[in-house]
């Protein structure tokens, strides 16, 4: 039930710092966090990772779909039985992170980004993240260690 819970609260946090970013920065506009570390600034990212497929977000949509509902169909009955705690946490960021781009590819035809670190290389300073975007990341790298375990 903890893991159901840890999935909801990553949707719910990540929704409200879309919407609080939506409505309060202009686009263009940048704000830093953290001595310049972090640069706050609204993306709207129509296609999968790094824009990947923009001119196919229909694509981009049912793909999300599926991904989010094989991960689910994987997790649902491991969340019942005891053990393997890193797997589903995993298991529950990716699940959390994945259904809020989902909502909003659905709701908006756009995902929401917000954030991107200050970088030497101007490349990956050009990269946007939200909230959604870390707990796939950190999820998938949690599934990828602690499902080799077993």
């Amino acid at each position: 039930m903890g893991y159901l819970l840890l999935a909801a609260a990553v949707f719910a946090l990540d929704a409200i710092i879309k919407k609080h970013m939506d409505q309060t920065i202009e686009p263009g506009q940048k704000r830093e966090l953290f001595g310049g570390r972090v640069i706050l600034h609204k993306y709207y990212n129509r296609g999968a990772a790094l824009d990947l497929l923009s001119r196919s977000p229909r694509l981009v949509r049912y793909v999300a779909g599926g991904v989010l509902a094989f991960v689910c169909a994987l997790a649902l009955p491991l969340l019942r039985q005891k053990g393997q705690r890193g797997l589903k946490l995993g298991l529950s960021l990716v699940i959390g992170g994945g259904a809020n781009n989902l909502y909003d590819r659905i709701k908006r035809g756009y995902v929401v980004d917000y954030f991107s670190f200050k970088s030497r290389f101007p490349r990956l300073q050009r990269i946007v993240f939200n909230l959604s975007d870390w707990c796939i990341f950190v999820g998938s790298v949690l599934v990828a260690v602690c499902g080799r375990k077993k």
